[in-house]
């Protein structure tokens, strides 16, 4: 029995009716073009969000979350319009988008359990998605892949207020088990591209730093808005015709006109432009390689990641850059880099299950050396993959 169907048996001295569970990700390679409109990677990871609920007749929302103390309390007829700053925002979000093309009679109560510290894997997109799912269940209203995704980013986006891409959701939905999803995002097509037969064993690493973060208090939105800018004016230096800011994306701007006119730019909006751009490559070689087997040439890819992030792309923490440095350096570790948008939260690695132990060690020794303040909160997980999004 999960922590959350036992906390929910104490509270309501019942069974919770179902158990969802939607899982973290990682994006190996795609680092920050998914707004962008760019073509991404993922893996869902063995571990993630589980979700314990019953519906509620009487249409209230009643939440509880094992990485809060606060509860979580609503109508699903008298939702906040605005934001309130809680960690049940996405479910308000999620909630009001769902009522605006479904009508709504029940509501749920259920215990959220997170397996994993907040920061990098996606921890918010998979509990928007295992209570949408909960609340189409309990309502029987039935979605595919794509709803689903459409729903979520959009409460991320207009409710929270992060104007992130697709990669989260898409990941937590579509991924399948020792398969790499190349999703992209401009026309959704994807692809499960299977393991080659001769790719040599791995494991997912999760090195967590200790620092907690959500993306709606970094400068993660400044980051996209420097990357509409940078297109807004290359299109322009371009002499071709362009439209709204906000509609306004790298992908659509040819390589050939950034290297004609990069020297125009700005130094940041070059840098993010360039990290775009080279990003892109990386991805498409990168599924060539996993096609191929060749894991060593794909962790290669993730370390470039990993160092345009830092200096085109210009986020990491001190924390972040050191684990980062200690993975370049470290037997056993294929490739790595930031998980998420890379302020705070963990780095993430693949990794040759023979070594982990040396890895743990190595790493764990080499961080809290540089942060011995970290200790208690430093943490090491080596995970599997997964299916996305599933319930009982």
């Amino acid at each position: 029995m999960r922590k959350c169907e036992k906390i929910f048996e104490e509270i309501y001295e019942r069974p919770a009716e179902n158990t969802g569970f939607c899982p973290y990700r990682i994006c190996p390679l795609g680092a920050h073009v998914d707004h962008q409109l760019g073509k991404v990677t993922g893996l869902a990871l063995d571990k993630g969000i589980y979700f314990a609920y019953t519906a509620k007749h009487n249409g209230i929302v009643e939440l509880r979350s094992m990485n809060f103390t606060k509860r979580a309390q609503f109508s699903i007829n008298a939702v906040e319009e605005h934001k309130t700053g809680d960690w049940a925002d996405y479910m308000r979000g999620v909630t009001l988008a769902l009522q605006e093309r479904f009508p709504l009679r029940n509501g749920v109560a259920g215990v959220f359990e997170g397996e994993l510290p907040i920061g990098g894997l996606s921890s918010s997109a998979a509990v928007t998605l295992v209570y949408l799912d909960a609340l189409c269940k309990v309502n029987g209203i039935n979605l595919n892949a794509q709803d689903m995704l459409t729903l979520a980013k959009g409460a991320e986006n207009k409710y929270v207020g992060v104007n992130c891409g697709k990669l989260d959701q898409s990941c937590e939905l579509l991924c399948r088990k020792e398969q790499l999803l190349y999703l992209d995002t401009k026309d959704d097509s994807y692809e499960l591209i299977p393991q080659a037969a001769n790719m040599p064993p791995w494991q997912i690493a999760i090195f967590f730093s200790g620092l907690e973060r959500s993306l709606a208090g970094t400068k993660f939105n400044m980051r996209v808005d420097e990357c509409r800018a940078a297109a807004y004016a290359l299109e322009a230096f371009s002499n071709v015709e362009y439209g709204r800011f906000e509609e306004t994306f790298l992908r659509n701007v040819p390589r050939a006109v950034f290297d004609e006119h990069k020297e125009r730019l700005p130094l940041n909006w070059r840098k993010r432009a360039l990290h775009f751009y080279t990003e892109q490559e990386r991805v498409d070689k990168g599924a060539q390689l996993w096609r191929q087997g060749d894991l060593q040439g794909f962790g290669q890819l993730m370390f470039q990641s990993g160092e345009s992030s830092i200096m085109n792309y210009q986020t990491g923490s001190p924390e972040l850059k050191c684990l980062y440095e200690i993975m370049l350096e470290t037997p056993g570790i294929y490739g790595g880099r930031f998980s998420g948008a890379g302020f705070k939260g963990c780095c993430c690695a693949l990794v040759n299950p023979a070594y982990t132990k040396e890895i743990e060690a190595t790493v764990t020794e080499k961080y809290l050396a540089a942060f011995p303040e970290m200790k208690g909160h430093y943490q090491v997980t080596f995970c599997n993959t997964s299916n996305g999004l599933r319930s009982n």
